[in-house]
């Protein structure tokens, strides 16, 4: 009999100690683990994770990747990664959908896109125009069909080393989708529900701050993938 494939699910979290006890519990039991990384909170978020039955690694360097680097650290028995963001705006409800083409070996890297029917009207402005731009540089430099930067997607553990992940903040996602594209992975992209945020505003996109740090680091991987590119041609 083939062994099941052991998931774990990764959640980058700063101050969301009132969103994780909902998004904890509705996670279904096709994950193996959960493991919630605390990236410098102020409030009591690690004590809540823990007690709603997840792993919990304390990364006080701030940044996305970063704390998604300290979360796949932590599980190196892992075989598919899930990635999912700390607010509660995806449903992990439909993670299955993003694990069932992997496991089927149909799929190396599936992203859930939000940038379908009602669920994009739940982004904001600047969020639906900087996922077009960088879903139109990819597809211009790499005929890389995304429609979305999407925060909920599930990766093999091969893949993920394969694609040998360097950016500790803004530039994650995109470096993610970039060397997906690279690395010649199959890649799947399905649709998401999203919804607003039930709590507070979002880190990256409720500020102009976050917005215009996250979109310069956006555009300047993009640059510098193409030109690494270039230059190892």
């Amino acid at each position: 009999m083939t062994k099941k494939p052991f998931v774990t699910v990764i959640i980058p979290a700063l101050n969301e100690a009132d969103t994780l006890p909902q998004l904890i519990s509705a996670i279904p039991s096709c994950a193996d683990r959960v493991v919630v990384v605390d990236n410098g909170s102020t409030d009591n978020t690690g004590q809540i994770a823990n007690d709603a039955g997840a792993d919990v690694i304390f990364e006080p360097r701030r940044g996305y990747g970063q704390a998604c680097l300290s979360g796949i650290a932590h599980a190196t028995d892992t075989d598919i990664f899930v990635f999912l963001d700390a607010d509660f705006c995806d449903n992990p409800a439909r993670m299955p959908e993003l694990i069932n083409p992997i496991l089927c070996g149909n799929a190396d890297f599936v992203l859930g896109s939000r940038m379908h029917g009602t669920a994009k009207h739940n982004l904001s402005f600047p969020q639906r125009f900087g996922n077009r731009l960088a879903c139109m540089l990819m597809r211009i430099f790499w005929q890389a069909k995304y429609s979305d930067l999407g925060p909920f997607w599930a990766v093999t553990s091969d893949a993920l080393k394969r694609m040998n992940m360097q950016d500790r903040n803004f530039g994650w996602t995109v470096e993610m989708q970039i060397k997906a594209r690279q690395e010649n992975l199959r890649i799947l992209e399905i649709q998401v529900p999203y919804r607003a945020r039930l709590f507070g505003q979002s880190k990256v996109s409720g500020t102009l701050k976050g917005v215009c740090l996250a979109g310069s680091k956006i555009l300047y991987v993009i640059g510098r993938e193409f030109l690494r590119g270039i230059l190892s041609r």
